[in-house]
């Protein structure tokens, strides 16, 4: 038997359990995927950090046409630093983020689904200042990302069920 065989027969088995389960895509037609594309408004931005959120969020999920759900959401943000130089301070710094989200109907208001999520992500800090505040500014734009990424994600969960 032929390698490409046994592959092919590996990948035919562990797809079966999945079959089993009823699991479907979450962007197949009809899917939650779909349900959600283009039919989220999130709140307005007032921050630079709602501007990035609500820029990655439109880009997972498409920019609404005709919203049928409204996305309200308060993001805070915390920082610590984790390495430190003696004489110099921290070298590394640590961003923190938390969102707490909420969809509702805009045609009834209902809630759909909440909830809070945290990730965080890191920057280093370097002698200029200029430097320093582009990385920064680069890892709050990453957090709001993996922020918008992980929404999108329990969205479509709570969507599917």
């Amino acid at each position: 038997m032929l390698w490409s065989d046994r592959r092919a027969v590996l990948l035919a088995l562990a797809a079966l359990p999945l079959a089993a389960c009823g699991f479907t895509p979450a962007y197949a037609p009809g899917a939650a995927g779909q349900a959600l594309r283009g039919q989220v408004r999130a709140s307005d931005p007032v921050t630079s950090r709602d501007f990035d959120f609500v820029a990655a969020f439109e880009e997972r999920l498409g920019r609404p046409t005709v919203a049928r759900f409204e996305l309200a959401y308060r993001i805070t943000t915390s920082e610590r630093g984790s390495a430190q130089v003696s004489g110099i301070g921290p070298t590394r710094i640590t961003l923190f983020g938390e969102i707490a989200y909420s969809l509702s109907k805009i045609a009834t208001g209902e809630t759909v689904t909440s909830g809070k999520l945290r990730n965080f992500t890191n920057y280093s800090t370097t002698d200029t200042q200029l430097a320093t505040r582009r990385a920064q500014e680069d890892a709050e734009k990453r957090l709001m990302r993996i922020l918008a990424d992980q929404v999108a994600a329990r969205l479509l969960a709570a969507l599917s069920e």
